[in-house]
């Protein structure tokens, strides 16, 4: 007999809400500093739960790195013709959604080595070259290396002000972190990125 269709999955459930767990304790104390009995804990399961369904703690901190960006890719439309727009919209996402930036900051720390692979690295590589594509089509350019580093300093230009904000309180000033700030700095990286390309 078929489950009902009302009736909720309790292993889809149990892993949900394992990964949102996961999600902040991660964000929070990054793979070292994470703790499996208080992931456990804030979803309410046994944490041997944890080892059943992804095997180990550096396991589960990939898996939740890969639904993170994830759903950044599905929320944030690809570069196109408007590299300024592509940057305001990433911007936005970073400063809603802290935790990403902070959970690529700490798979950096974690992957330290320059020659080591990031688990599902190959995945990561083609939607960075989708990007690339989009980009280059865009602005009626070819998409060789040199548009990927033009992709790469325009997602960093977007996450810097969320990766340090003590920088730009530092730089630009104590209201630089207040809403009319943030609005004036985002401002500033789109008229940046448009002169950019213009040149």
């Amino acid at each position: 007999m078929p489950p009902r269709k009302d009736v909720k999955d309790p292993t889809a459930a149990t892993k949900a809400a394992l990964l949102e767990a996961a999600r902040a304790e991660f964000a929070a104390y990054g793979v070292a500093g994470a703790r499996v009995d208080r992931i456990a804990d804030r979803a309410g399961v046994n944490k041997e739960r944890i080892y059943g369904h992804f095997g180990s703690k550096e396991k589960l901190f990939d898996t939740v790195v890969a639904a993170a960006l994830d759903e950044m890719t599905e929320a944030v439309a690809m570069p196109g013709d408007d590299p300024a727009d592509y940057v305001s919209r990433l911007f936005d996402y970073y400063a809603a959604h802290p935790d990403v930036v902070r959970l690529m900051m700490w798979e950096a720390l974690h992957y330290r080595s320059e020659d080591a692979l990031l688990p599902g690295q190959e995945r990561r590589v083609d939607k960075c070259r989708s990007k690339t594509v989009s980009l280059a089509a865009g602005l009626g350019r070819e998409p060789d290396a040199a548009m990927a580093r033009t992709l790469f300093t325009l997602i960093g230009m977007a996450m810097w002000p969320s990766a340090m904000p003590q920088l730009a309180r530092i730089t630009a000033g104590e209201d630089a972190t207040t809403p009319e700030g943030r609005e004036a700095l985002r401002g500033h990286l789109m008229a940046f990125v448009r002169a950019a390309v213009r040149d």
